[in-house]
């Protein structure tokens, strides 16, 4: 039965992954769609949408079943709640890829933002892009410096999606209502979208070192 279970635990990682490289993909071509016009690729990121949404709900009901059946306890108790909310947040993530994959769609044949924020788009994308890729290395390794480059690169997103309402509020700002909201949500998806491979990596910390503090974790908190 041990065996069985460490089998179990096994192939939640394995669909844990799976979940993020969807995810790592998704993001890629949706800011790929968002930063160069690209309707085909927004509507392809829109429609596999539904396969990240199907993979995470299939891995929490795995997560149930073992949790049902083999009542674990200490590090496996903590391993399989841990894959239902890391399973939860990488499912938030894909709808932030798919947020921004819908803006481009409904201006194209336009781009979303004007001329003066694309640089900064296209920056914010490319650090998603790598949080992302790092985040499911993150979860096929443990590597824990992961983690940390993670945060650092989310901290570098935090500056930029401030920039964009410093630019949209100010006085230069020569942008319609349009521009100001889109501009607005998309920085807003970017960003959160950092925030939830923040929040995943802080579980996987945890898990890896079993140190709460050194996580950034708050018990009872995220």
């Amino acid at each position: 039965m041990r065996e069985v279970f460490q089998q179990e635990l096994a192939e939640v990682q394995e669909r844990l992954v799976e979940i993020a490289t969807l995810v790592e993909n998704s993001i890629d071509n949706a800011t790929r769609a968002f930063n160069e016009s690209n309707v085909s690729l927004a509507e392809a990121v829109i429609a596999a949408d539904d396969r990240i949404d199907t993979a995470a709900i299939a891995l929490d009901e795995l997560a149930i079943n073992i949790l049902a059946r083999q009542q674990p306890v200490a590090r496996d108790l903590r391993i399989v709640v841990s894959a239902l909310r890391i399973s939860a947040s990488l499912e938030r993530m894909g709808d932030m890829s798919e947020h921004i994959a819908q803006l481009a769609r409904y201006r194209f044949p336009d781009k979303v933002v004007p001329k003066s924020l694309r640089s900064t788009f296209a920056e914010l994308g490319r650090l998603d892009v790598q949080i992302a890729r790092k985040l499911t290395e993150l979860l096929r390794t443990e590597d824990v410096r992961l983690a940390e480059e993670i945060r650092n690169e989310d901290d570098q997103i935090d500056a930029l999606h401030l920039s964009v309402f410093e630019k949209v509020l100010g006085e230069s700002w020569k942008g319609g209502a349009v521009d100001t909201v889109d501009a607005t949500l998309a920085s807003r998806y970017h960003e959160r979208f950092a925030d939830h491979a923040v929040s995943i990596a802080k579980k996987v910390q945890y898990l890896a070192t079993g140190d709460w503090v050194a996580a950034g974790i708050h018990p009872g908190g995220s």
